[in-house]
């Protein structure tokens, strides 16, 4: 099995001053070192996260599971909230992090919470598909800079019961969670339902905002870990 990232993520965030480094899966015990190098983590999409991962049986609308992907990546989610190292998780990543925290999921939004709106549509990546609706005071909102936005949709499945923790913060009009954030202000942790790194060149500044918003963090992190660093 190969694991691939599109282009989009690398140019969103070197456009928002990042350098990026893409990590392969690696075994859970490997990531400490890893994270000891970086100032943030950005989990992407990808394949359907394995719902033995939240206790569930695997419905046959599951597919293209990587074990050895979804180990890393719950590992990377669990040592970030340790590290409070800033988080931001996009389609796949929203699902990853609720399950890492003890939450479940939607496993196929067509035929189990039938509705208007088709989330599904990869095809149209750079389009902007339904509304969404983002809490005025969440840290979200404040990213993007708005409350009412539009967004790309490219997913089958969703947050379905939230992790402790964590806070919903944004839903599309028919209540699939598009948004959740860490509740508490010790952690920075924006995860999206969408895919923002194929809206950043649009005339609109949400997406833009959420990678500058990121950036941002990570640069603080980066800074009070040099501090620390010297004052030892």
């Amino acid at each position: 099995m190969r694991v691939r990232l599109n282009e989009a993520y690398v140019h969103a965030a070197t456009a928002a001053g990042l350098t990026p480094l893409v990590l392969p899966p690696l075994p859970p015990d490997a990531v400490s070192g890893v994270l000891d190098g970086v100032s943030g983590v950005i989990l992407t999409g990808g394949e359907d996260v394995d719902p033995g991962a939240y206790g569930a049986r695997r419905s046959p609308t599951v597919s293209d599971v990587h074990a050895a992907r979804d180990a890393c990546e719950l590992a990377v989610a669990r040592m970030a909230r340790e590290r409070a190292m800033p988080t931001l998780a996009i389609c796949r990543g929203i699902q990853l992090v609720n399950v890492a925290f003890g939450g479940t999921l939607i496993q196929d939004i067509r035929t189990e919470r039938p509705s208007d709106i088709n989330h599904d549509q990869s095809t149209l990546r750079d389009s902007r598909l339904h509304a969404v609706s983002i809490e005025k005071r969440s840290k979200l909102a404040a990213a993007v800079g708005a409350s009412d936005i539009s967004v790309n949709s490219s997913h089958h499945q969703a947050v379905d019961r939230v992790a402790a923790g964590l806070a919903v913060t944004a839903r599309a009009p028919d209540g699939i969670v598009e948004g959740i954030e860490w509740s508490g202000d010790d952690w920075w942790m924006l995860a999206v339902q969408w895919h923002p790194e194929e809206l950043v060149r649009d005339a609109s500044g949400w997406d833009r905002g959420l990678f500058r918003a990121f950036a941002e963090q990570a640069g603080a992190y980066r800074a009070s870990f040099q501090r620390a660093s010297s004052s030892t």
